[in-house]
Order: structure tokens, then sequence, then C-alpha cells
């Protein structure tokens, strides 16, 4: 299983970005995606999450409202829009899932998930 994370790049506050996380090697019908964020000097934390069985997502307060977390209908690629980019949104973002399969409630946790793309980065600067 491997995850590849693209999109990232330079905005101003206010733009958006589309970011993409290609999932190779999973053919079950279930699973879940998260999108995590780490900025410099800061622990890496859980920004959106999807079970692509029914579509039912989970967001860090900071983020809702602004991203949204969405999947292919191939089920080979998850996104994330983030519209209305902040100061506080420029990190490292990487996309993980638990393979074979979360148990358990969709969750934002990090001990929750065992496979990790590579980071993107992204940055907000005017």
């Amino acid at each position: 299983v491997q995850l590849q994370a693209s999109g990232g790049g330079l905005a101003q506050p206010g733009d958006s970005l589309r970011l993409s996380c290609a999932v190779f090697g999973i053919t079950k019908d279930y699973y879940v995606i998260g999108w995590f964020r780490q900025a410099p000097g800061k622990e890496r934390e859980g920004v959106a999450c999807i079970n692509n069985s029914d579509d039912s997502t989970d967001y860090e307060a900071s983020v809702e409202g602004r991203f949204t977390i969405s999947r292919d209908n191939a089920k080979t690629t998850v996104y994330l829009q983030m519209n209305s980019l902040k100061s506080e949104d420029p990190a490292v973002y990487y996309c993980a899932t638990r393979f074979p399969r979360m148990v358990g409630p969709l969750s934002r946790r990090i001990a929750d998930y065992n496979v990790w793309g590579q980071g993107t980065q992204v940055t907000v600067s005017s």
C-alpha cells in the first residue's frame, strides 16, 4: 500500500489550494484516508478524514467550513480542498491510512494510522 500526496505550493491569504492523495494497493472498498499537517516546531495534527464507504467525514475545528475532504468515484484519489487559507495553515501536509482497515469510529488520531505518504508543502504568504 502506498500513498502519494501532491498539490502543495505557495498561496496568498484567502486563496485556495487543492491537495491530492493518490492511493495505491488498496483493493477493498472500505478504507479511511486522513489528512494531517505539521508546521515547524509543532506536533503533527489531524486535519480531516473520510470514510470512503459512506463518505462520512470529520474535521479539525480550525479548518471546518474552509477545508473539504472528498474522494473520486474510482476511490483511488482523496482530495483536500483548502479555501480561505490563513496564516496558520502553512505546514507540510500528509495523507495516511490504516491498513488493512480502521476499526472503530472515524478518527483523526495519528496513532490510528499506519501507512503514510510523503508530505507536500503548503506555504501561505502575502
